[in-house]
């Protein structure tokens, strides 16, 4: 599986950036991607994902989202300007 280029954590909620490529009026662009997911541990000790919140993780849920947005827009604007992010 390809790896994030960022990853974003606030408690057990976390997002991923992924840069994917995709053919559009047969050329090839490239395009972020964000995967969003809570991990917790089961009671038998095994780790789980889940995409169901608690009311208390819907902060940590916007926040990594907001980051993520915040770093595929930015670095999205970047390469077009040809500048690297950060």
């Amino acid at each position: 599986m390809a790896q994030p280029e960022m990853r974003f954590r606030c408690g057990r909620c976390e997002a991923a950036v992924f840069e994917n490529e995709v053919e559009r009026n047969g050329a090839k662009v490239k395009m972020k991607k964000v995967t969003f997911q809570k991990r917790y541990k089961s009671p038998d000790g095994g780790w789980k994902t889940t995409y169901t919140l608690d009311v208390n993780e819907l902060p940590k849920a916007v926040l990594v989202l907001s980051k993520a947005y915040e770093y595929a827009v930015l670095a999205n604007d970047a390469g077009e300007n040809g500048q690297t992010p950060g």
